[in-house]
């Protein structure tokens, strides 16, 4: 393999998407000391459009606006690795295109961030009383009656309307930093939900007594870890897709010391049931599947049509895809 020319792995500009991205550099610079490995930062038509909304997308904005122009460098030749969030990566890719690997999953589970009752009282007495808080583990059903959750995710918003059809809904756009400040400070909203994932990359934490910490975290923040039956996570949650030129046998041998087979074969079968149920990522659908023994199992839902509708099942590893068009086959019909 040459040493000569650089390898250019490209990658959203955001705190989260460079965090996956240097955590792939790091790795391909371990696995191949030899080559030389640089990075390249792009803006994509999702930074851009802070004021779209995707929980009631325009039917006129374009697929991938997370990875449209990185996948437009790939083609072009002037990057060779594109890291992306697989969440943001449609089933369908451009010709030429190829998904070269899946780093191994982090935390799948999805997490309600709201503000503490407590701190609110002590910093600001008089102040405070606009901005509610709660008592630390809030769960789904402690929130009060009509409380109001900042998420553009129709997934999310889907399945807390299901367990509470009183609860109420408002988008929430910009980076993670972002959002917990607005949240932070924001009186017409009561919560929010990212991604535990996410959380973990930019290296904050959940103590035990509830709090969320970490470097530009406002004061004042609670986390409660919701379970991933309770609220199935969306297609690829959690896991780092890494996208390369078909047939580009260099980068090949690359991404196949990056893979991790058990998280590929996983979300293989959930792309597979989002493709086969006709969805995108911006689809109120979720997909969930793990690996058990020599199986995989995954439980999947879809409120494509209004009315929530869930499956279960498990194949072997070698037939994850399957698995997947099978669960999207029985929520059809």
């Amino acid at each position: 393999m040459s040493t000569k020319r650089p390898i250019i792995i490209c990658t959203r500009g955001s705190a989260l998407a460079l965090a996956q991205a240097n955590n792939v550099l790091a790795q391909c610079r371990k696995a191949f000391p030899r080559l030389t490995f640089e990075l390249k930062i792009m803006k994509t038509t999702g930074d851009k459009l802070l004021t779209a909304s995707l929980a009631n997308p325009d039917k006129d904005l374009p697929k991938g606006l997370f990875t449209k122009e990185l996948e437009v460098a790939l083609l072009a030749g002037r990057a060779d690795l594109a890291v992306h969030s697989l969440k943001d990566l449609p089933t369908e890719l451009p010709a030429g295109l190829t998904l070269g690997a899946v780093g191994k999953r982090a935390d799948v589970r999805d997490v309600l961030i709201y503000r503490d009752a407590a701190h609110r009282e002590k910093q600001q007495p008089v102040a405070a009383t606009k901005l509610r808080g709660f008592k630390p583990r809030l769960a789904i059903k402690d929130l009060p009656k009509g409380a109001v959750i900042a998420t553009s995710s129709t997934r999310r918003q889907a399945q807390l309307r299901e367990l509470r059809r009183d609860l109420k809904f408002t988008e929430l756009r910009g980076n993670v930093s972002t959002r917990l400040k607005k949240l932070a400070a924001n009186g017409d909203i009561d919560a929010t939900m990212l991604a535990a994932a996410g959380l973990g990359r930019l290296k904050f934490t959940i103590t035990p007594a509830g709090k969320l910490i970490g470097e530009g975290v406002p004061d004042g923040l609670l986390a409660t870890v919701l379970d991933a039956e309770v609220m199935i996570p969306c297609v690829g949650q959690a896991a780092v897709g890494i996208e390369i030129r078909a047939g580009d046998e260099r980068i090949a041998a690359i991404c196949a010391r990056l893979n991790h087979a058990p998280t590929l074969a996983c979300v293989m079968a959930e792309r597979a049931f989002l493709a086969a149920m006709g969805g995108g990522c911006a689809s109120p659908v979720g997909a969930h599947a793990e690996v058990v023994g020599k199986q995989v199992a995954m439980r999947v839902v879809s409120f494509i049509g209004g009315k929530g509708k869930r499956a279960k099942g498990k194949r072997g590893i070698n037939a994850a895809k399957d698995l997947g068009m099978a669960l999207a086959g029985k929520l059809k019909n």
